[in-house]
């Protein structure tokens, strides 16, 4: 009989055996190559390699404008979106310290009190029945049950899946360190791009009223011409309507003069005020010399790289902690207090101490698709996070081949723009002379002017976009959150 029962304890104990071997089998994640961070080009297109780097230059000696910089000074302090992901790196760093102390045993105090009654023709019931719970004293029919102690339960990180957890949260942690510094670098370059748009809008409000003082001398030569009959009221009319026309484009700049403040303001955190500024030095600013360095910095460099590159290490442990989901687990449960059924033989020791330690190794053996999915979905992710790694260099690449590229263009263009307007300015002081000779048609000027104007405008937007190319590629080069 004995030697039946081991041998039924031994099969028990293989069946036992292999289930739990059965239940370590998991599946392997996909393996992933980084083909584009492996290829990277060792310099920019149409670019001379060089180490020299613009955007490693501190902000506040990237931008010179005094104005510029107290404005970008005040967004560091006040701006709401940096204030967000503030709190998305206290959120992050409070997840690494939960998944930390999921590593550590749990201990909690409990006190309990309560009364039972079990029925009598149980096993239990029978029991006491036939005890005595002292000399001469049956077990009573309600007995009650009071207790006080300590309880610890502890997860035992035998297969590195609660360390592994710990790292993915670290991982995801760093990455929103890293975004806060994308913020801040998209925040300052937002700031002066919208600064520079705002100066570029007062010097063209400027030019309207140069070109407004015009079409009123002119429309004042058309009257006295038409009362010497030697014009048309179509002339007076149609030096009217460009008047007019001018005024109208004058109240449309000034709406967006006041957007474009109320834009800078809101960058800021405030409510409407006038943004400080000088106009008058705008067309004459020089644009910063960017020097680009090598492909390969910007993966230190910028940190929108640097975050999705810690994103894709965290999803990567992810599918690492998934996958050690199908190991069994091993958790130990500990208690150690005082149990009675009445509260004053609580002190009586050590008849009233009660303690228990179970340990249970644990694993998943049917019905696996809970965890099954959860892999797969790890496995996904880290795949997503590849391509978000990947796009993101490639972005940063073509970003700055772009802006480079426009920086050489802008240049002809603004050199081309600025020749044109002044041949068109010597154009109107003719136009004009003639006119009021009775030499030229009122068409003439009238067009010479509209030319002028425009060529004008055209050449405060190259100006403009000449300084803002310059803040992207030094956003693009990873500038400014230093």
């Amino acid at each position: 009989m004995n030697k039946l029962f081991h041998n039924h304890k031994s099969i028990i104990t293989t069946i036992a055996f292999s289930l739990l071997l059965a239940s370590c089998k998991a599946p392997m994640a996909t393996k992933i190559q980084d083909r584009v961070k492996e290829t990277i080009p060792q310099n920019f297109e149409n670019q001379t390699a060089s180490e020299n780097n613009s955007g490693i230059t501190p902000w506040k000696q990237f931008f010179t404008d005094p104005n510029l910089v107290n404005l970008i000074d005040e967004a560091l302090k006040n701006n709401q979106e940096l204030m967000i992901t503030l709190q998305q790196i206290e959120i992050a760093k409070s997840d690494v310290m939960y998944k930390n102390g999921k590593l550590s045993p749990t201990v909690a105090a409990r006190l309990g009190a309560g009364i039972e009654k079990v029925g009598r023709y149980t096993s239990t019931g029978a029991g006491d029945a036939s005890t005595d719970i002292t000399d001469g004293k049956e077990v009573p029919e309600n007995l009650g049950n009071f207790e006080g102690g300590l309880i610890a339960n502890w997860e035992v990180d035998i297969w590195h899946k609660l360390r592994t957890e710990k790292q993915a949260a670290v991982a995801h942690y760093l990455s929103t360190v890293e975004g806060k510094n994308f913020v801040l670098s998209s925040l300052i370059a937002e700031v002066a791009d919208n600064y520079y748009e705002l100066l570029s809008l007062d010097n063209q409000l400027d030019i309207i009223h140069q070109y407004m003082d015009l079409q009123k001398k002119a429309l004042e030569v058309a009257k006295i011409q038409k009362q010497a009959m030697a014009a048309t009221e179509l002339a007076v009319k149609k030096f009217e309507a460009e008047l007019a026309k001018s005024n109208a484009t004058e109240y449309d700049l000034k709406q967006q003069i006041t957007e474009k403040e109320n834009q800078i303001n809101a960058l800021l955190g405030r409510y409407p005020q006038p943004i400080v500024r000088t106009k008058e030095s705008f067309m004459s600013i020089v644009p910063q010399t960017v020097y680009t360095g090598i492909p390969s910095q910007l993966l230190a460099n910028r940190p929108d790289i640097k975050q999705a590159e810690l994103e894709l290490k965290s999803a990567k442990l992810d599918v690492e902690a998934a996958r050690k989901e199908f190991y069994p687990s091993l958790e130990i449960n500990a208690a150690l207090g005082l149990e009675a059924f009445k509260p004053n033989y609580l002190v009586k020791m050590p008849e009233s101490i009660a303690y228990s330690l179970v340990g249970e190794l644990a694993g998943p053996l049917i019905n696996k698709s809970a965890i099954q999915a959860n892999f797969k979905s790890a496995d996904a992710r880290q795949i997503q996070a590849l391509y978000e790694y990947d796009k993101t260099i490639l972005s940063a690449y073509l970003d700055i081949t772009n802006q480079m590229s426009a920086i050489k263009n802008l240049d002809k263009y603004y050199e081309m723009k600025s020749q044109e307007v002044q041949a068109l300015d010597q154009g109107i002081d003719i136009a004009n002379q003639l006119f009021r000779n009775m030499r030229a048609d009122y068409l003439e000027v009238l067009m010479n002017q509209r030319d002028a104007l425009d060529a004008k405008m055209e050449l405060i937007e190259a100006k403009e976009r000449q300084l803002s190319t310059v803040v992207n590629i030094y956003k693009s080069l990873g500038g400014g959150w230093k």
